[in-house]
């Protein structure tokens, strides 16, 4: 049984369970394609951001290049019939498959728990206004799917991200708790309906597992998803709190699916999934979601690939490092450069406004791949034209090879 890998069996063991041991297809991805992935990495996390494209559509095509986004919006926003993914808490608001909502329901009876304490805003809106969830319940079952600022009395928000208005707050509520679902989309404005006019019935049909058997099936999917990883990664996947997933874990240990390794330069123990594969090479070519499962936890990633990533969206432009909205750029095994992108819908172009190589990497090493890589994105984003700035090291030989 093994007990110890170095630090480069690790990672390519990881970049493996997460989809990058395999060579992109050559025909035109379609739905199998989408599933496949889907279940590799159990969840799409989704981000509100769109300066490149939202950020649940990249991780799609950073597994399997130019496919159409309109397949999952179908899978997730399209007729009922061809839905197969809804949207959740899973690692923060995710898509995820619909048999993976039998797995959800602690969580929504435990926020529907949580709403009855009187510290929570919940509660605090309950006692101001009394009965209004209620009949925002009420009027969503009437008149659904409605958007937050659709709901009769729904109030004005007061600013910032978090500033939500009494309707918001109510059917976040409602949502968290599982009395309403995720019927959709209004441009990025999240449309609320009844589960059973969202959910398909046979969804609704399958038997709540208890507690402790869901939250080791989740476990199960995150230990396929990472391949290997300590309790914190484990646990962080589907926000499972360390406590509970502690005992999950050691009983997944016992029944021989997660094996106890050490990794060579990781501070605490690991777990070794019992199918990981481990590839001796890899061909890997990738531009990365600030929100994509192999780099969305930082001190995984930093582990791993020995690569400090921070998303400066919110840091003073004077500030910024690397630039607004930087994707990492896998190439082989590595995280060889950081690329800072931007949509110009209005002229159609992709913008590169910075390029950086990693300490150690030869841009000339870089150079080819990447702009392989960007011209294949431009026309699955329906850009036409790529512009590089000469910001960065990287950026520069990009400029004297672009097209």
């Amino acid at each position: 049984m093994k007990t110890g890998i170095s630090a480069d069996e690790a990672r390519r063991i990881a970049l493996a369970a997460q989809g990058f041991a395999s060579p992109r297809t050559s025909a035109r991805p379609d739905r199998r394609h989408l599933r496949r992935v889907i279940a590799q990495i159990g969840l799409l996390q989704i981000d509100s951001v769109n300066v490149l494209v939202r950020s649940h559509y990249m991780p799609l095509f950073s597994r399997l290049g130019s496919y159409a986004p309109e397949m999952l919006d179908s899978s997730w926003l399209g007729a009922p019939a061809d839905r197969e993914l809804f949207e959740y808490w899973g690692r923060m608001a995710s898509l995820m498959p619909f048999e993976l909502h039998p797995l959800l329901r602690w969580r929504m009876a435990e926020a529907a728990e949580n709403h009855k304490d009187s510290d929570t805003r919940v509660a605090t809106l309950e006692r101001r206004r009394p009965g209004f969830m209620r009949a925002a319940l009420d009027e969503i079952a009437e008149r659904g799917p409605l958007s937050a600022r659709e709901i009769s009395g729904a109030g004005a928000s007061k600013g910032g991200w978090w500033g939500w208005s009494d309707g918001k707050r109510a059917l976040e509520a409602l949502f968290a708790a599982g009395q309403v679902a995720a019927a959709g989309r209004r441009g990025f404005e999240r449309l609320y309906d009844l589960p059973d006019r969202v959910i398909p019935a046979r969804v609704l049909a399958m038997p709540t597992p208890a507690i402790e058997d869901a939250q080791r099936a989740l476990l199960r999917i995150a230990a396929r998803a990472l391949g290997v990883g300590t309790e914190k990664d484990l646990c962080d996947y589907f926000r499972i709190r360390i406590g509970a997933g502690r005992h999950r874990i050691r009983e997944l240990v016992e029944t021989g699916e997660l094996m106890p390794v050490s990794v060579e330069g990781w501070p605490a123990p690991a777990y070794l999934e019992r199918d990981a594969k481990s590839p001796r090479k890899l061909d890997a070519h990738a531009l990365l979601s600030p929100f994509d499962s192999l780099v969305w936890e930082r001190a995984r990633t930093e582990r791993i690939f020995g690569f400090r990533y921070r998303i400066e969206i919110y840091t003073p432009s004077a500030k910024r490092k690397y630039g607004y909205y930087v994707l990492p750029f896998l190439l082989g095994d590595r995280l060889v450069a950081r690329v800072d992108l931007k949509s110009d819908r209005a002229t159609r172009t992709l913008l590169v406004q910075g390029a950086h190589c990693e300490p150690g990497v030869r841009p000339s090493a870089v150079v080819e791949p990447l702009m392989r890589e960007l011209v294949t994105m431009a026309p699955w984003l329906g850009l036409e034209r790529i512009k590089v700035t000469r910001r960065g090291d990287l950026a520069k030989k990009l400029c004297s090879t672009r097209t």
